[in-house]
């Protein structure tokens, strides 16, 4: 496994390399730069005041020497100064990065708290009310984007209840049940199509097992279906669900840009969209590189769960 491990390490380099490439060019196809977010529709503002800004932000260079050297500065761990804040990004994305990291725990654990029993009860009472109940959730689940079901929430316990959650966070060492209260909406919106992805795969993969072999003749030496249930078939069936919710983790951390802007939770995908908004190059580019690499990761740290998971595996 350790020679795996090395060689998909290895091939992390040029991964993220081809994605630093992407987003770079991505980057430069935005409408507009900062010194335009900067100047707007100032009339006072000369041709020749614009380009020294640029020149001073460096933007004057040819692109693949503005690309060489962020690489560069990257690869010497500087991933440079906001043109927005002028603050080191390192300590804006890390200050950041905690809020996010909650969020996508939060959503997480209430996906798998709810997902991983009711598939497995579908799956063991296969055409029965909770069978249709469970699958009939999950598509709706599927149907409904995650911003909509935040605005719907912020709109129905507004008018209905008159409260909202609170719009300054709330570290949860200062007030764990107020964190817990203002986080609550927004991973629950994050967690609905969680769960519906984590049920419906819970619930194929533990039908799939059930049909073995290996399960028709525990049955027929006279085990228990607890037994067979929860000792033979759950371990095997969960393997595809740890593929889930590895990616769905990295896809989390990267995809509640707009949840955390609605309920005003200022995390990485906040300061994401804040950067795209004034075209603060650095900024985004970090912010995305870095949302990237997190995904990749998740995908490697899964593949190597399987080994743990399924000793039938082996890695050559």
């Amino acid at each position: 496994m350790g020679k795996y491990i090395l060689r998909r390490v290895a091939l992390l380099i040029p991964t993220l390399i081809g994605m630093s490439i992407i987003i770079f060019a991505m980057v430069r196809l935005m409408p507009g730069d900062i010194v335009d977010s900067l100047v707007g529709l100032d009339p006072t503002v000369t041709p020749e005041a614009k380009a020294e800004l640029r020149r001073a932000y460096g933007l004057d260079e040819p692109v693949p020497v503005q690309y060489a050297r962020w690489i560069g500065g990257i690869a010497q761990g500087d991933l440079g100064r906001s043109y927005r804040t002028r603050q080191p990004i390192t300590q804006e994305i890390f200050g950041a990065l905690p809020i996010t990291i909650e969020l996508a725990v939060y959503a997480l654990l209430m996906s798998v708290v709810v997902a991983i029993p009711l598939g497995v009860l579908s799956a063991i009472r296969r055409n029965s009310w909770v069978d249709f109940s469970a699958r009939i959730g999950g598509l709706l689940g599927l149907a409904f984007p995650n911003f909509w079901l935040a605005t719907m929430f912020l709109l129905i316990t507004s008018l209905a209840f008159h409260w909202v959650p609170p719009v300054f966070y709330i570290p949860p060492t200062q007030d764990l049940a107020g964190n817990l209260v203002q986080f609550f909406l927004p991973a629950l919106a994050l967690a609905v199509a969680l769960m519906a992805i984590e049920m419906r795969m819970a619930r194929t993969s533990m039908l799939e097992v059930l049909r073995q072999d290996y399960i028709r003749s525990a049955r027929a030496k006279g085990v228990r279906d607890r037994a067979i249930y929860f000792k033979h078939a759950l371990k095997n069936a969960f393997i595809p669900v740890i593929t889930v919710i590895g990616i769905q983790l990295g896809v989390l951390l990267g995809g509640s840009v707009i949840i955390e802007q609605i309920f005003g939770l200022p995390g990485v995908g906040w300061y994401l969209l804040q950067g795209i908004q004034a075209r603060d190059y650095p900024v985004v580019q970090v912010t995305a590189l870095f949302l990237a690499t997190v995904f990749v990761v998740m995908n490697l740290f899964v593949d190597i769960t399987y080994g743990f998971l399924d000793p039938r595996i082996k890695y050559d």
